[in-house]
């Protein structure tokens, strides 16, 4: 966006019904551009209250990321059955819920929208390949009415097999947002070779932090932790970032904690990309 520098720092916020809250926190936190996620519960009559704030505080929001009722992330069986377009049951409501996304992000001015699509089936025959590909497809469509991008979050599935489902939907505003550390937490590869496989489809990334899952429990995640106290190595990532030419924001996502405790970790990984930058820029 106009006006951010390379590798702006941003944080990713929760969107509530009042836009006040989000850009209090973006003051004191100091920076100067975000990313929003879109609980599935959220109602979007809000949109006029986030237009008229953004663009008083002439504020950017980078993309907006839809989570969906009934998800949950215990647990990896429990993640293939509740997240995403996987789930029969609720497709229908979860496109039309993107879709309504969609409108929310162009309305706002955000360039994107992004979200985890579920488990892509690795097997090209499954049924739900198929479906999967269409239902991106159709949101894609949609998305590109408003000149939205849509990126499908990392960590799910490994890279080779997220590329080739790329090809397959075949549709020039489809890319990815990349989560080193979703790569660690599903055990689904080394997100900086990851990064190397997807590096001609990334629209922007998290910068998040995490450890493998326990060898001994194969249904378990790994566990997101504070930037730099995990197992994805910030520097090996900005500096990977730089190699394959990616210069949009460097977004943190915090989840999973209490509110004093996602403060002072957003404000150490804020500090902590800094000075990685600094570094980078000194070298």
């Amino acid at each position: 966006m106009q006006g951010l520098r390379n590798h702006e720092v941003g944080v990713l916020f929760w969107a509530t019904s009042d836009p006040r809250t989000m850009l209090n926190k973006a003051s004191v936190l100091g920076v100067k551009c975000a990313q929003l996620g879109v609980a599935g519960d959220l109602d979007l009559s809000c949109t006029p209250a986030w237009v008229k704030a953004l663009t008083e505080a002439q504020f950017p929001v980078t993309a907006v990321s839809a989570a969906y009722r009934g998800e949950d992330y215990a647990d990896i069986p429990t993640v293939e059955r509740t997240v995403g377009f996987i789930p029969l049951g609720t497709r229908q409501e979860r496109e039309k819920r993107t879709y309504e996304v969609a409108d929310f992000a162009h309305a706002i001015g955000a360039e994107g929208i992004a979200t985890h699509i579920g488990f892509v089936p690795h097997d090209k025959s499954d049924p739900n390949y198929q479906a999967m590909l269409e239902m991106v497809r159709r949101v894609c469509d949609h998305a590109a009415k408003h000149e939205l991008k849509f990126a499908l979050e990392t960590g799910q599935e490994s890279a080779p097999v997220l590329l080739a489902f790329l090809r397959d939907v075949n549709r020039r505003n489809l890319g990815i947002n990349f989560d080193p550390a979703n790569m660690i937490l599903y055990g689904t590869g080394d997100p900086i070779e990851a990064l190397g496989v997807l590096k001609d489809h990334v629209i922007s990334v998290h910068c998040k932090d995490g450890s493998w899952p326990p060898k001994e429990k194969p249904e378990a995640l790994g566990k997101e932790c504070a930037l730099g106290a995990g197992a994805v190595g910030l520097e090996r990532f900005v500096a990977k970032l730089e190699e394959i030419g990616y210069t949009g924001p460097l977004t943190i996502e915090r989840e999973g904690v209490e509110p004093a405790q996602w403060d002072d970790d957003v404000k150490n990984g804020i500090a902590l990309l800094e000075r990685i930058k600094a570094h980078s820029a000194g070298a």
